[in-house]
């Protein structure tokens, strides 16, 4: 009897010769890796890697990219005194910042903040040229271009933090800096800055997508994953059999929520939320600085957040007398009680002579009698 076999079976299937994939026609000059398979790669997916296709667009993206991290490595690493055990040690915290507000868009020297303007240029000539290569890829195989489209996406919020919105403000400055923590760090001081950025309406919405993303891939996984001893996960040729995999998982979400995606929406769902996720981030910040100076003031004045309570009453009248009162005490300041300095008591039959310390610009008192008064000289009750 045949058993379909899916991941979490422990066979692999391995052919004499591995799959070349579909024949294209290339004329372009072409840079492949030959395919192999992997035991490992194999428990989670399929076990053959490769053929993986380069080309003219990917090997320049590759190039562009190791500059760009070298850059960024030799900076961290002399920014520790060139010690290789400080490097891997303190790696996470190391950073390669920006260039200083005081150039603007000016090219700075190099240890000014100019190597992070070279590493950045790099690297984002690698990244488009990986984009291309990807479009290309999909064009060439007669596929469609959505993945080409979400990486467009992911790229929009990478050019937005770190060339659009500086250009926008004017100032190299406003850019993330290259590390782990130190970008982490950016951050929280990038949402103090402006007010909270919890209160820009694009992060929420970017937020909320990005859950949703998480729930619509588990959902989605989960499903197909449930049913693919049915084969379910050849959804195309399932969408009109009767009793198929596919079926029974649309006729479960029915049961369980209502309403259910079919086999070819859901994956445009997905698709639309992972968009969306980096999309909408993009939007956020360039807004931040640039039109919304604080976030939680625009959310106050737009009815999404409440206002702080107003703790003290002050009317014009008694602040007037409160000025009078406290005669140099700031205007819009709460004057401080003061406390008068405790007073020393001497008690009448005392003999010693008591030393007064008076503060400086008060009044001296009255010296005291230089004898103290008798006892028949004071008077009885």
């Amino acid at each position: 009897m045949l058993e379909y076999q899916n991941l979490f079976n422990r066979v692999q299937i391995h052919t004499t010769v591995p799959d070349a994939g579909v024949p294209i026609d290339e004329r372009t000059w072409v840079r492949q890796l030959p395919p192999s398979f992997n035991r490992w790669i194999g428990i989670i997916g399929d076990a053959q890697v490769g053929p993986i296709y380069l080309g003219a667009t990917g090997v320049a993206s590759l190039i562009f990219g190791f500059l760009a991290i070298e850059i960024i490595g030799l900076n961290m690493w002399a920014s520790v005194g060139w010690d290789p055990v400080q490097f891997i040690r303190q790696l996470p915290w190391l950073a390669l910042e920006p260039p200083s507000p005081a150039y603007g868009l000016h090219i700075p020297p190099l240890q000014q903040g100019g190597w992070w303007l070279l590493a950045g240029f790099f690297l984002t000539i690698s990244i488009l040229l990986w984009w291309v290569r990807v479009y290309r890829r999909a064009r060439a195989l007669g596929l469609g271009t959505h993945l080409a489209w979400a990486f467009a996406s992911a790229i929009f919020l990478y050019l937005s933090l770190g060339f659009i919105r500086p250009v926008l403000m004017g100032s190299w400055g406003e850019a993330v800096p290259f590390g782990i923590f130190p970008h982490l760090d950016w951050t929280a001081a990038f949402s103090i800055r402006y007010g909270n950025l919890f209160y820009n309406p694009f992060h929420m919405l970017s937020i909320a997508f990005l859950y949703g993303s998480t729930l619509l891939f588990a959902m989605h996984g989960a499903t197909i994953l449930a049913t693919s001893r049915l084969g379910a996960e050849r959804e195309i040729e399932q969408i009109t059999d009767r009793g198929t995999g596919a079926e029974r998982a649309q006729l479960f979400w029915r049961w369980t929520m209502g309403w259910n995606a079919t086999m070819e929406s859901i994956h445009r769902w997905c698709w639309w939320f992972a968009f969306l996720v980096t999309f909408t981030g993009a939007l956020g910040i360039l807004l931040t600085g640039t039109v919304v100076d604080n976030w939680y003031l625009w959310a106050v004045k737009h009815g999404v957040a409440p206002s702080y309570p107003a703790t003290i009453q002050i009317t014009p009248e008694k602040m007037n007398d409160l000025r009078g009162q406290y005669q140099g005490a700031p205007p819009q300041t709460f004057p401080v009680p003061v406390t008068p300095a405790p007073r020393l008591v001497v008690p009448a039959d005392s003999t010693a002579a008591v030393q007064m310390v008076v503060p400086a610009g008060t009044t001296t008192p009255p010296p005291a009698a230089s004898n103290p008064p008798t006892d028949s000289a004071r008077k009885r009750p």
